[in-house]
């Protein structure tokens, strides 16, 4: 008996694995002490990484808008770009890794507004990440704890259903989004290097 069930177990497993994986479609929160991101480095197969899909010469800023804004359809198979509070991890298809640094004093934080479906994420992931309200207009404000307006505009959502703002780092705020007279409220938080980058809880009811 054991001989037959042993390999049949990893295989499960596996494919439990994947299964998760499917249905989150972001990275999960991270595991309580785990050490941030290491700094940026440089390498021959980080460069290559880098040119292979023309991120060679961009600042973080700019990678991060080209990889979010990317349309679903042409997103590259193989990459992995995860922000987190102090830098963005982009991995190949071969596992060759080159972490971009954030700036000092901003955050970027992605939101997926829903009505209906949503997903688990604690770091979003640019090139995997996909919510419900894709190529929404909506609008948007962020207050600071003393009241004070940081963001009110009206953006629309990306092809992957999410929005980027760049958020001062150190607050607490509000985020409010509104679309057609509904409206949702999610609580912001750019304290801590495990504070997440990824929003899909807001719902606009």
């Amino acid at each position: 008996m054991y001989t037959v069930q042993a390999p049949i177990r990893p295989r499960l497993l596996a494919a439990a694995a994947v299964g998760a994986l499917i249905l989150t479609g972001c990275t999960s929160a991270p595991s309580p002490g785990a050490p941030a991101p290491s700094s940026a480095t440089t390498s021959p197969a980080a460069a290559d990484l880098l040119s292979e899909h023309d991120l060679t010469g961009l600042s973080t800023a700019e990678a991060i808008e080209r990889l979010d804004t990317m349309p679903i359809a042409e997103r590259p198979a193989g990459l992995v770009a995860s922000v987190h509070p102090r830098t963005v991890s982009i991995t190949g298809g071969q596992g060759q890794q080159v972490q971009l640094p954030m700036p000092e004093d901003e955050v970027y934080i992605s939101i997926a507004p829903y009505r209906h479906t949503t997903h688990e994420c604690h770091f979003h992931s640019l090139t995997t990440c996909v919510g419900e309200l894709r190529n929404a207009n909506v609008n948007i404000t962020l207050t600071g704890g003393s009241g004070e307006t940081l963001i009110d505009e009206t953006r629309r959502t990306y092809d992957n259903g999410f929005i980027g703002l760049w958020v001062p780092r150190g607050i607490k705020a509000t985020l409010t989004i509104e679309q057609n007279g509904e409206v949702g409220t999610w609580e912001v938080s750019t304290t801590e290097d495990d504070d997440p980058t990824c929003i899909t809880d807001l719902k606009i009811t």
